[in-house]
């Protein structure tokens, strides 16, 4: 017998709202603040709530095709991102329910992270409205809306003060609940990996939420090692840390590629992992479950964050004069084989 069908209480009191509040939300109603509007979609969306988006005649016409555009690096070749992937699953589930069509595209930047030119679908106005997929930088995002005169949002990018929607993930919060599970678990030297002071916002959030935790818990050894957010990076950070900060027992890494390198690096030092050197990463790729020993790390909900842009774009096409909503999705950890309690009570 399967599982009962979500309901609309159900999806009021995931958002925390009234009943008639989710009512008005989910049958596409006005008179609901912005707050509470992004906290019943996201709970409907969740839970697996069908929605019946109500779409007018004039919206029908104004978006129809819906272009998403991710980023290549100048030099790299086209692959599949094992993160974002997911968030193109989301994407083009919620395209298909509300029977629009999706155009994709990558934007190839150059070594400033700058974009010698547009996808002709943004050039030759072939869609409607624009999602932005991933690590770009400010001023190609306000240069994609200035152009492109129609509704964009953002999916894990940033744009401070813009009048555009976005999706995003709560990196503070899940770092900082990374760093206070290695705790309980009686690490008190934990270096972080796969971050630079420049890096872009959500990996400077994880670097954030790595400090703030040990600072809420009274831990002054504090081990950072700049690196790149890729395998390599990890593998090089680690051997360095390890090298001259033998005494740490547990490593938390920015994503779940530089935590495989950092495992890679423990390894060829002759550290087990988790017995001698614990490591948590963040993002829960697939990677994460096929490694050896499988990855404990932190969840992102991908496919959510698709889903949202797409009810987003939608709503903006509808109510272009609303305010700009910003969501952050949580996070949670994910315990698998990777971290050693140091601690019996644990």
């Amino acid at each position: 017998m399967g599982a009962a069908k979500p309901t609309l209480r159900d999806v009021a009191e995931r958002a925390g709202v009234s009943l008639g509040t989710a009512s008005n939300v989910l049958n596409n109603r006005d008179n609901v603040s912005d707050e509470a509007r992004a906290k019943v979609v996201e709970a409907a969306t969740a839970l697996g709530y069908r929605m019946q988006v109500r779409v007018s005649a004039a919206t029908r016409h104004s978006l129809s095709v819906v272009g998403a555009i991710g980023k290549i690096d100048d030099g790299q070749t086209m692959m599949i991102n094992p993160f974002y992937s997911y968030v193109l699953a989301g994407i083009e589930w919620e395209c298909q329910r509300n029977n629009l069509s999706l155009m994709l595209a990558n934007i190839m930047v150059d070594n400033l992270n700058r974009p010698p030119t547009l996808p002709p679908m943004l050039l030759d106005n072939h869609v409607d409205g624009v999602l932005l997929v991933g690590t770009f930088l400010e001023d190609t995002i306000q240069l994609v809306g200035k152009r492109f005169e129609k509704p964009v949002v953002l999916i894990d990018a940033y744009a401070p003060g813009s009048h555009f929607d976005s999706v995003v993930t709560d990196n503070i919060s899940g770092a900082y609940a990374a760093v206070k599970y290695l705790i309980k678990q009686g690490h008190q030297k934990i270096a972080l990996v796969g971050s630079m002071p420049d890096s872009y916002p959500s990996i400077r959030e994880r670097r954030k939420g790595y400090l703030r935790a040990l600072k809420n818990h009274r831990i002054s050894d504090v081990y950072i090692e700049d690196s790149p957010l890729n395998r390599e990076g990890g593998f090089d950070a680690t051997c360095n840390l390890l090298q001259h900060s033998p005494e740490i027992t547990a490593i938390f890494a920015c994503n779940d590629e530089v935590a495989y390198g950092a495992i890679l690096a423990a390894r060829q030092l002759g550290r087990d992992v988790p017995d001698d050197l614990s490591v948590i990463g963040f993002d829960d790729i697939d990677l994460a479950r096929q490694m050896s020993p499988a990855l404990t790390t932190v969840r992102v909900d991908k496919r959510l964050m698709g889903t949202l842009a797409v009810q987003y774009l939608v709503a903006r096409a509808e109510n272009p004069g609303n305010s700009a909503l910003t969501t952050l999705i949580s996070t949670q950890i994910v315990v698998r084989d990777s971290v050693k309690a140091l601690n019996a009570r644990s």
